[in-house]
């Protein structure tokens, strides 16, 4: 399916956000705060993204995507980098048969060539055996970042089309790493910071940010609802006038 980006037409705006983006920060810090070890935050983050899951497909929502493992993530302590990685592995072996038998289809996006075969193999297994589902694509940014994105596709689109040098966002926009979903309506970030992090650079140009102080883990149903409350409260005109919007109304 093509989608048209917000720069070139106006989308629509649904009540419930179609499309959900979330970078879930704060699992090391809410493990300090408990004087626990930094992967018992991380642990304890996957419980949140099945909730998190679940209250998105009751809600309506179509698509969800998740940054997981930013390309920046590898400055990370190799032991903090290496525990990610097996929760990865454990985290992809006990949520897919779920999944699949909710009719969720899940998608991995990002440079996947520094993870090891066998994370690869469970990813590529996941993806084929989901994607025939239609009920909500969740998304797994992993080693990913906006930048990147932005560049792989450049790469892409010059080579579909050899010989041009003048090119237009129609021909980027299918090599993008999410060219299979809508761009994202809500932005969430947990954890206080409030920033973009170099995630989905190209797809967040009129989507509307939300940044909230609670720390992954603790990111309830409750938090995620007041989130999409806060969401149906914008007036999201996308370079037109309030009075065109309240034309449209009428």
């Amino acid at each position: 399916m093509k989608y048209t980006s917000s720069t070139t037409a106006v989308p629509d705006a649904p009540a419930v956000p179609r499309h959900v983006a979330i970078i879930m920060d704060g699992n090391g810090r809410w493990a300090t705060k408990r004087f626990l070890p930094r992967v018992a935050g991380h642990v304890k983050g996957v419980d949140a993204v099945r909730s998190v899951v679940e209250a998105c497909v009751r809600r309506g929502v179509e698509y969800l995507t998740l940054f997981a493992f930013s390309s920046e993530n590898w400055r990370r302590p190799e032991e903090e980098v290496s525990l990610l990685m097996r929760l990865f592995v454990t985290a992809l072996d006990r949520e897919v048969s779920k999944l699949h038998a909710n009719n969720i289809r899940l998608k991995v996006v990002g440079d996947l060539s520094r993870f090891d075969d066998k994370l690869r193999s469970m990813i590529a297994s996941a993806e084929r055996r989901t994607a025939g589902n239609t009920r909500m694509t969740v998304t797994v940014c992993a080693n990913y970042g906006g930048r990147w994105d932005i560049m792989q596709a450049v790469g892409k689109m010059v080579a579909a089309h050899p010989g041009s040098s003048d090119f237009s966002e129609e021909q980027l926009a299918p090599h993008l790493a999410m060219a299979y979903a809508p761009e994202p309506d809500l932005f969430i970030r947990t954890g206080g910071e409030q920033r973009i992090s170099n995630f989905l650079l190209w797809q967040l140009a009129y989507t509307e940010l939300f940044f909230t102080d609670t720390y992954w883990p603790d990111f309830a149903i409750e938090s995620l609802d007041a989130a999409i409350a806060s969401y149906q409260h914008r007036e999201r005109r996308f370079g037109r006038t309030g009075a065109q919007l309240a034309e449209k109304t009428t």
